[in-house]
């Protein structure tokens, strides 16, 4: 995977002592060198990023103007070299799949400890796609749970290729892209083309957010 930086950092946030655990949390990881700015609100996080550029945005979702998923869907659409995760206390699987449809990278818990927090972003920085643990065992526990069977369909099921189910399987399970590559014995490449064609067909943005639809489609019987 691809690495990324985490400077500079947007944390849209209102309340203040979660802004300055943050905020630390960046300083202890990044250093005093690291350039982080301050929202407390969608329309101050918007503003924010029509004036400058940044890396990654650290969002809440519960704002005093709105939700920070709104926020997410725009960053996705106005400033897509911007890296979103979900930082909140709300983490109910209609709120996460949102979040990760709209565009967000990872979803992570205000609960978690700053160990946990750090080693989260720390992850993100070499390219991954961190989900707070208590979130990922709700999806897998719904990926592992039997599709209930419907009597009539309302939309056309997504047509995936034969290959293309093998991979989703294989990313439901938690393998990243380079795994998957060695275990199929296909290059990386034509690993990350089979999943961009997934999350096309799946109208997803995210590995989380197609495992999420997947299975809501019965794809991953």
């Amino acid at each position: 995977m691809t690495s990324i930086e985490l400077s500079p950092t947007l944390i849209v946030e209102d309340d203040p002592a979660t802004r300055r655990r943050l905020h630390a949390l960046l300083v202890g990881l990044l250093g005093t060198e690291a350039v982080i700015a301050m929202a407390d609100s969608v329309a101050s996080a918007i503003a924010a990023t029509r004036e400058g550029r940044f890396a990654l945005a650290l969002v809440d979702v519960g704002l005093p103007d709105g939700n920070g998923v709104d926020v997410i869907a725009w960053l996705h659409v106005h400033a897509p070299d911007t890296v979103s995760v979900v930082i909140s206390s709300w983490g109910h699987e209609d709120t996460v799949l949102a979040a990760l449809r709209s565009g967000a990278t990872g979803y992570l818990l205000k609960e978690s400890e700053d160990i946990e927090l750090g080693l989260s972003l720390k992850s993100l920085r070499r390219g991954g796609a961190p989900i707070d643990p208590v979130i990922a065992r709700r999806i897998l526990a719904q990926v592992t749970t039997p599709a209930p069977v419907v009597e009539t369909v309302t939309a056309p099921t997504p047509q995936l290729s034969e290959r293309e189910l093998e991979v989703l399987h294989l990313v439901a399970r938690g393998y990243s892209n380079p795994e998957i590559a060695t275990m199929t014995g296909l290059s990386r490449f034509t690993i990350e083309d089979h999943t961009k064609k997934i999350y096309r067909k799946l109208a997803v943005n995210s590995r989380m957010a197609a495992v999420f639809e997947a299975n809501s489609l019965g794809l991953l019987k």
